[in-house]
């Protein structure tokens, strides 16, 4: 494929199940747990905002939002990522604009991150998702940690990584069983083990899309989606709007500060899903 039809392929893609997302959805006139439109558009845009800029945290902030008020596991994870879908493809192009992208990181996670993405959505519609939740935010704590330290410490940055099929495989899998977690997991390690942060958040967005992507196509095909419409829509809106944002942001915000910014959500993050679990 020619490096510079990516994005507009990705935007193809992107609206084409968007499209037929919403158009299945506004059939229904039911309002999602008695919230507005509204609500969820401030959702998606300020999980987007913190997303683009740092790789992370869209799915993990708007999936414990729809938790709190008593959106399903299964339901939550999917109206996110079918969201996502979206989001994450203007986000992909973006970065891409900016120059944020390492292309080679990008082929070696999409694939296996894919793969991930679709057996976790498939376990998902049979299991409690929920339970994997304090142990992968034990493991995301230690991450953020070591990022935090790198970042107060000079090191070489790194381009190569190994093992990225499986890191991919993993994050894929988790992102779709816990509602979130391929940036946290993939953006956590790859910076942890000496990653350019640019480059790092830019192409975990880009290869995003396409793990969102898979596992939304098994979440169509298994869940109905009648009930949720308006969760959908509005995050995919808010999403929208903010993804070009974010991407700016990432592009002129310091290499050291995006790293400590990076270290400080995912420890908080993980520190709030572990006492919620003890709790």
């Amino acid at each position: 494929m020619k490096t510079h039809s990516l994005p507009a392929l990705i935007t193809l893609l992107a609206f084409t199940l968007g499209a037929c997302s919403i158009s299945s959805a506004v059939s229904s006139e039911k309002t999602s747990f008695g919230l507005g439109i509204l609500t969820f558009i401030l959702v998606g845009f300020v999980a987007q905002l913190i997303d683009g800029a740092l790789g992370m945290a869209y799915g993990v902030s708007s999936t414990t939002f729809l938790l709190s008020i008593g959106v399903p596991p299964a339901a939550a994870s999917a109206s996110v990522h079918m969201a996502e879908v979206v989001t994450t493809g203007i986000s992909g192009a973006a970065h891409w604009k900016l120059k944020n992208i390492d292309t080679g990181l990008v082929k070696k996670l999409i694939i296996p991150g894919a793969t991930g993405a679709i057996l976790g959505a498939y376990l998902l519609t049979n299991l409690d998702g929920n339970l994997l939740r304090p142990w992968i935010s034990a493991y995301l704590l230690v991450m953020g940690i070591v990022i935090l330290i790198k970042a107060f410490n000079k090191s070489e940055l790194v381009r190569e990584h190994k093992n990225l099929g499986l890191l991919g495989l993993v994050g894929g899998f988790f992102d779709a069983i816990g509602g979130g977690g391929w940036g946290p997991i993939v953006t956590t390690t790859l910076l942890a083990r000496g990653g350019h942060p640019r480059a790092t958040i830019g192409s975990v967005n880009l290869s995003e899309f396409f793990v969102s992507f898979a596992q939304s196509v098994v979440f169509v095909v298994s869940l109905n989606f009648s009930e949720y419409w308006q969760i959908i829509v509005g995050l995919l809106i808010g999403g929208a709007i903010a993804a070009p944002i974010a991407a700016t942001a990432t592009k002129r915000l310091p290499i050291k500060w995006i790293m400590i910014l990076v270290g400080i959500v995912i420890i908080a993050l993980s520190i709030r899903t572990i006492l919620l679990a003890l709790g």
